[in-house]
């Protein structure tokens, strides 16, 4: 099958929208953050896919500031119990943490492609 040249798909948009890399019409993942074998569409195989905790460290520090930065807003403007801040935070962190780990997960593989990332290797023969 032809598959578009590398430019022609946004990484950026291909992957916050969890779709292939290369055609951008296949999905990239087999139920909420597994990845599939390959794209139904175009067939590319995602062996090459290797996020890491890369999703994981983004979201944590991106969720964390901004669930950290509303309480202490919350709290100086209006001074809540401590029991209202556990029940507004808690579920806030949980649910924008699973948002953005698929989205994150998504758009560095997306860009892990588009890039031609591959793991890194020593060459020996060099002086």
């Amino acid at each position: 099958m032809n598959s578009p040249d590398r430019s022609t798909i946004s990484p950026y948009l291909a992957g916050l929208r969890g779709r292939c890399p290369r055609c951008g019409v296949g999905n990239l993942f087999h139920g909420y953050l597994g990845l599939a074998p390959r794209c139904t569409n175009c067939g590319l195989d995602y062996s090459f896919a290797d996020s890491g905790d890369g999703p994981a460290v983004f979201v944590m520090l991106i969720a964390g500031f901004i669930v950290v930065m509303s309480a202490l807003v919350t709290e100086v403007v209006w001074r809540p119990p401590y029991w209202v801040h556990a029940a507004l935070w808690l579920p806030a962190i949980v649910i924008l943490s699973l948002v953005m780990l698929r989205l994150a997960k998504g758009l560095l593989i997306a860009l892990q492609y588009h890039h031609k990332a591959e793991e890194g290797r020593v060459d020996r023969g060099a002086p």
